[in-house]
C-alpha cells in the first residue's frame, strides 16, 4: 500500500474595503424605488381602464343593425308583456263581474 501525500491547496483570501454608498447614490436608490412604485400604480390604473372599456364594449351593440335588432327584440317583449297583462285584467274583470251577478 502506497501512501500518497495529499496536498492541500492554500485558499487565497482577498479583502476589499467595505463598499459605502454616498448620499447621491442613496438618493438615486430612493428615487428609483419611488419611481417603480408610482409606475406600478399607473400600470394597474391603465389595466383597470382597459378592463372597464372591454366590459362596456361587451354590453353595447357593435353596429346600428345590432342595436336595431335589440330594440325590436325588446319591443316584442314589451308587446307580449302588455298583451299578457291585458288578458289578466280582462280575466279579472270577468271574474268580478260573475261574482257581482251571483251576489245580486
Amino acid at each position: 500500500m502506497y501512501r500518497t501525500i495529499i496536498t492541500r491547496q492554500a485558499r487565497l483570501f482577498s479583502t476589499s474595503p467595505a463598499v459605502r454608498k454616498s448620499v447621491i447614490d442613496s438618493a438615486k436608490d430612493a428615487a428609483k424605488k419611488v419611481d417603480r412604485t408610482v409606475s406600478d400604480q399607473v400600470v394597474k390604473g391603465i389595466e383597470k381602464g382597459e378592463q372597464a372599456a372591454h366590459k362596456v364594449k361587451e354590453v353595447l351593440p357593435e353596429s346600428a343593425g345590432q342595436a336595431k335588432g335589440q330594440a325590436q327584440e325588446l319591443k316584442g317583449e314589451a308587446k307580449g308583456k302588455a298583451s299578457e297583462v291585458t288578458g289578466q285584467a280582462k280575466g279579472k274583470k270577468e271574474e268580478l263581474k260573475g261574482e257581482v251577478k251571483s251576489k245580486v
